[in-house]
């Protein structure tokens, strides 16, 4: 199985015959095992040559670049192995014919938002009284199917995230005062935490989909921009509320990350070095994790859903067989 390699240590990336050594400030070194290896995190301050890319690009391994507050800033993307015409020539044409868009934008949307209802549902079952919030997301949902622009869209989806934050307060057992979604800079633990574990769940998408033969830059919710893999973005949506915000949930619930994990400087908040790396542990816990699914019949990973879901897209273009986003059915 391949893995993903975290680093935090100050120091030096170089490759060493087969492997690539991470040498830290102290001349300790450890050698990541680069053939095994699905992508790279970096979160210290690491110097590295040509060589150590070339390497990586030989073996098809993305590195994703993190600065001094935990924020992602890019990644190294090697040249693309699974290349294919055909299925490009499709995804431009979804993306610039306005009906195909919206059918498919609507249906990340649809995926995302029943996930947040599932997540609600299931703290609702456990104590915590989001009924009156269920029903109201239930309402936005029924409007979905009628709405005739991305813009209409977004509003829809923006008041059904309004209403899911509104719960957090209630969901989380810390006194966390979350009132609304604040990203740049994150004002509160809360904010941070989420902009810190969408952006690894954005990161681990693009890992994902460069694995298959899709284009990260040709999107159907977000606008196709420059300088950024915006179909990672619409990926991302479904498996927030899954992955990301459930995560939240458990850390904050069993006191594994509180307000003392946060550096507060000026008006943003940032998480020390150590709440990162607990936060980073439970993460690919996560990825590693595996359920049962109910078309497979076969036990498969979070981290390969995400897979899947590339894979149900290039259905979707290739026209073989309509796009139907994940959704929790636990």
């Amino acid at each position: 199985m391949s893995e993903s390699y975290y680093l935090f240590s100050n120091g030096d990336l170089k490759r060493k015959d087969n492997v690539l050594r991470m040498t830290n400030s102290e001349g300790k070194f450890k050698d990541l095992k680069i053939e095994t290896s699905r992508d790279i995190y970096l979160f210290g301050e690491v110097s590295l040559n040509t060589k150590c890319l070339n390497y990586m690009g030989q073996l098809n391994i993305p590195m994703h670049i993190f600065n001094y507050y935990g924020y992602y800033t890019g990644s190294f993307y090697p040249k693309e192995g699974n290349v294919s015409g055909k299925l490009l020539v499709k995804q431009v044409m979804f993306y610039t014919d306005d009906e195909k868009r919206l059918e498919l934008a609507k249906e990340f949307i649809r995926g995302a938002t029943h996930n947040i209802f599932r997540n609600l549902r299931y703290y609702n079952e456990r104590g915590k009284n989001t009924s009156i919030s269920m029903e109201k997301i239930k309402d936005f949902r029924l409007r979905l199917e009628n709405v005739k622009s991305i813009n209409e869209l977004m509003g829809i989806e923006g008041n059904i995230r309004k209403v899911y934050y509104d719960e957090w307060n209630i969901i989380v057992n810390q006194e966390i005062s979350f009132d609304k979604r604040v990203k740049r800079p994150p004002d509160n633990m809360i904010n941070s935490l989420i902009s810190f574990i969408n952006s690894l769940i954005y990161v681990s998408c693009l890992t994902e989909i460069y694995k298959t033969q899709l284009n990260p830059t040709i999107s159907y919710l977000h606008s196709a921009g420059e300088r950024r893999f915006s179909l990672c973005l619409d990926l991302a949506e479904i498996f927030k509320p899954l992955i990301g915000d459930r995560m939240i949930f458990s850390l904050l619930n069993k006191n594994i990350i509180s307000e003392d994990d946060f550096e507060k400087e000026s008006n943003f908040f940032y998480l020390k070095d150590k709440a990162r790396m607990k936060i980073l542990k439970e993460y690919d816990e996560r990825l590693k994790k595996t359920l049962n699914h109910k078309e497979l019949k076969r036990d498969v990973s979070y981290r390969h859903l995400m897979k899947l879901e590339c894979y149900k897209l290039i259905k979707h273009l290739m026209e073989e067989k309509k796009y139907d986003s994940f959704k929790i059915w636990w």
